[in-house]
């Protein structure tokens, strides 16, 4: 049993443990303090999501089937409201598609600001490429109209369909409408006047709730911030702010805090990645991981008669197995009180990230590792 610092000849050792779609470490760094704008958001500042029924004309050949009624049955109604009669069943939709139209409605957004658009189809057209979205309410969840979107859509793809191949590049079937909603309504915000305010943590954290707290005592007096827990920090409104709470928000922005967070390796299986947080550590363990390696050859052997004889070729299926195991001793991890001596001591054992998602699972199977284990 050797320490870690020992390179074995002809082992391939990982010259860092960040590579691309495989592996990914934080890298140890001196705490810095974050801005409170990237850490929480407050009270009542959030925003709201608006959703619409449209349809999308001028589509090339690639709307909805007949099949569609629903879409039929739109286009049937909105020809009617223009006051012409058109039976469902007599009306040709492949030029036409069914959409879904959502948005989000940020904090207070005035009436007449223009906001983006996604538009998804609803239906089964192959492609919204070169459409142009008919004039559509957008409702919140009281069933109140927010929001009018009308406008070309921008796709960033294609699909080209023939009778024996076709070709298709991004999403075809989702395209956005940059600045194409107009508010119609604001969501009522009960802003001034407030006695008190709640900061809302993005990560809940009972030692940065701790933190924020003192940040803000520090930097505004009298505020009386407090936690209530891990994603809430409540303080008092003084006075001279109460008529104008957005000075106050904005001096709070800029608050500087130290976040805290838990040490988490989180894996995932599909992609062969591993993220390792900083505060991870590893206690002393002693690892082996050995490479099975497989190989099987199938071959046949023909035995054919001699010239003019009555014998029969006769051939005999061969298999060729050969099987090679690492010899691989076990190799002592010694403690790690930071993330660069988890990198260090993983690099030591220069296996793939492949194995390193099983050895981190063995590894806080021992109890050796300190932090949480989230794979995906």
């Amino acid at each position: 049993m050797r320490p870690v610092t020992d390179a074995r000849p002809g082992r391939w050792l990982l010259p860092s443990l960040m590579v691309a779609a495989a592996l990914v470490l934080a890298q140890a760094s001196p705490a810095q303090a974050i801005r409170l704008k990237e850490l929480a958001t407050f009270e009542g500042v959030r925003v709201n999501q608006i959703t619409g029924y449209g349809l999308v004309v001028g589509l090339n050949g690639t709307g909805d089937k007949d099949q569609t009624g629903f879409t039929r049955q739109s286009l049937s109604n909105l020809l009617k409201r223009m006051d012409i009669t058109v039976a469902p069943t007599a009306l040709k939709v492949k030029n036409v598609a069914a959409v879904m139209v959502t948005a989000d409605l940020p904090p207070f957004v005035k009436p007449g600001t223009k906001i983006d658009v996604l538009v998804s189809s609803l239906g089964d057209a192959t492609s919204l490429q070169g459409g142009t979205l008919l004039v559509t309410a957008m409702k919140g969840l009281d069933d109140q109209i927010y929001s009018i979107a009308q406008g070309p859509l921008s796709v960033g793809g294609f699909a080209i369909t023939g009778q024996a191949a076709s070709v298709q590049k991004n999403h075809p079937t989702v395209g956005r409408i940059v600045q194409g909603g107009t508010v119609e309504r604001e969501v009522p915000i009960r802003w001034q006047g407030k006695e008190t305010l709640s900061v809302k943590l993005n990560l809940p954290d009972f030692t940065t709730a701790a933190r924020v707290a003192e940040s803000i005592n520090e930097s505004l007096p009298g505020a009386g911030a407090r936690p209530l827990d891990a994603a809430t920090v409540e303080l008092s409104v003084p006075m001279n702010y109460r008529e104008n709470l957005a000075v106050m928000v904005a001096e709070l922005e800029n608050v500087a805090v130290e976040p805290d967070a838990i040490g988490k390796v989180i894996i995932n299986e599909r992609t062969g990645s591993v993220v390792v947080g900083e505060n991870v550590k590893l206690s002393t363990v002693a690892v082996a991981h050995g490479n099975l390696s497989i190989q099987i050859r199938e071959g046949q052997n023909v035995s054919q008669p001699d010239p003019f004889s009555p014998g029969e070729t006769v051939v005999t299926p061969e298999t060729d197995v050969n099987v090679e195991e690492g010899a691989d001793n076990l190799l002592l991890i010694e403690r790690s009180t930071n993330i660069n001596d988890v990198v260090k001591a993983l690099n030591a054992i220069g296996v793939t990230p492949r194995d390193l998602i099983t050895i981190f699972q063995l590894i806080q199977a021992a109890g050796a590792l300190h932090g949480e284990l989230e794979i995906l």
